[in-house]
């Protein structure tokens, strides 16, 4: 069992910046997706940015590209997203998440093949 504890989220005003943090109780495998989903009251949850071990392959939903950067620290078992130029629509609850699928963040018919999920942290932006 992997747990997940994210961190870093916050209210921030338009064009500011936050940096999630999720670090996983152990390490996750040598082929192993971490990466964020956020939900919006209201809305569908949806894939953000993913990132494979090595950071060879990586995912950003159209929304974000450009802004956010996703990375990771496989020494610390730690994956990052910072968030630059935040907009109101950023606002929602994100998690982290960490899956042998690459395709759960990208479609959401896949999402059931997420194989573990933080709790949660929040970000709201305001204008």
């Amino acid at each position: 069992q992997v747990q997940l504890v994210e961190s870093g989220g916050g209210s921030v005003r338009t064009g500011g910046s936050l940096r999630l943090s999720c670090a996983a109780s152990k390490y996750t495998g040598s082929v192993y997706y971490l990466g964020w989903f956020r939900q919006a009251p209201g809305k569908e949850r949806e894939g953000v940015a993913t990132i494979n071990t090595d950071a060879s392959v990586t995912y950003y939903t159209d929304s974000v590209k450009g802004r956010f950067t996703i990375s990771r620290n496989n020494h610390v078992n730690t994956v990052y997203l910072q968030m630059n130029s935040l907009k109101p629509d950023d606002t929602a609850t994100y998690y982290c998440a960490a899956s042998w699928s690459y395709r759960a963040w990208s479609a959401k018919e896949f999402q059931a093949e997420i194989d573990y999920w933080g709790q949660g942290t929040q970000v709201t932006v305001s204008s």
